[in-house]
């Protein structure tokens, strides 16, 4: 993870976007974390799918229950799969 510049501060996560910085998978936020998007990956429908559920650049999500796939995104709590949430960079 030290090659993804990610700072953590309490309970938010920053990463690098800005200067260019791939982020890592939503998988692998800790239940809690308030974490921003860097980006969505997958083929075309996929992540359409996802940012019409909120899941863009720049979007804030919070993890909810990490066992469940629960994410509250944009003022929604919503599940999405572990295939999914590996596609959501943060």
């Amino acid at each position: 993870l030290s090659s993804c510049n990610i700072e953590i501060s309490g309970n938010r996560i920053t990463s690098g976007s800005e200067r260019g910085v791939m982020g890592m998978p939503l998988t692998l936020v800790k239940e809690g974390t308030v974490a921003s998007i860097v980006r969505v990956g997958g083929k075309e429908e996929v992540k359409r799918h996802l940012e019409n559920m909120g899941f863009v650049p720049g979007a804030s999500v919070t993890v909810g229950s990490a066992n469940n796939g629960i994410v509250n995104v944009k003022e929604s709590r919503v599940a999405i799969s572990k295939e999914m949430a590996n596609k959501i960079m943060v």
